[in-house]
């Protein structure tokens, strides 16, 4: 049995008479499957054992509050063993270049600051030992928009960073493309730690 098509309806709108057809089979499928979907989703979800939207995004922040060790005070370094590291040679060569890479878009590559704070002054935001500078550039600032590096790069290159960061403290950054940022934080003594 053939199906009629191109059946024109009886009425016409500005002049304009319009074709009865048929939607596609295929295309009747698929709309009837997905009310077929919502109708079995719907009860599932928000009566049954599916997670809601704000679950799913608790047990997601808990995976990766664990993943992390759970607090950045978890990620320890050695303050000592950094402070010779950086003390040595040879981590400079390593460090010019994860620098440039990571590094320059928020604090410049004289270490003046943009987004992020200036390297050059007495002033820490969380810490002005090595170690500390290893732990933040490792958990990273998010509330501040400083991404988790530890994530994205090895301990090794974390350890040649921190000493990046800590030689330009007593330099003089220049003044292009802006004035060096303003100090932040807490003012440190020669080894990094707070001052009364």
């Amino acid at each position: 049995m053939s199906r009629a098509t191109d059946e024109l309806r009886d009425h016409a709108f500005d002049g304009i008479q319009e074709y009865d057809n048929p939607l596609p089979r295929w295309w009747l499928g698929i709309f009837w499957v997905t009310i077929a979907f919502g109708v079995v989703y719907a009860p599932w979800i928000h009566w049954g054992q599916g997670n809601t939207i704000e679950e799913e995004y608790a047990a997601e922040m808990a995976a990766a509050s664990a993943g992390s060790g759970g607090t950045e005070a978890a990620v320890v370094f050695d303050n000592d063993a950094l402070t010779a590291r950086c003390a040595g040679e040879g981590w400079s060569a390593r460090a010019e270049g994860a620098f440039a890479t990571n590094c320059v878009a928020c604090h410049r590559a004289d270490g003046g600051g943009l987004v992020g704070p200036n390297f050059t002054d007495d002033f820490y935001l969380h810490g002005g030992r090595p170690a500390d500078i290893a732990r933040i550039i490792t958990v990273g600032v998010p509330e501040k928009g400083m991404i988790a590096w530890g994530k994205l790069i090895d301990r090794e290159t974390i350890l040649d960073l921190a000493c990046k960061v800590r030689s330009f403290r007593g330099t003089t950054p220049g003044n292009e493309p802006m004035p060096p940022k303003e100090p932040q934080g807490v003012k440190v003594d020669a080894e990094g730690l707070a001052l009364p």
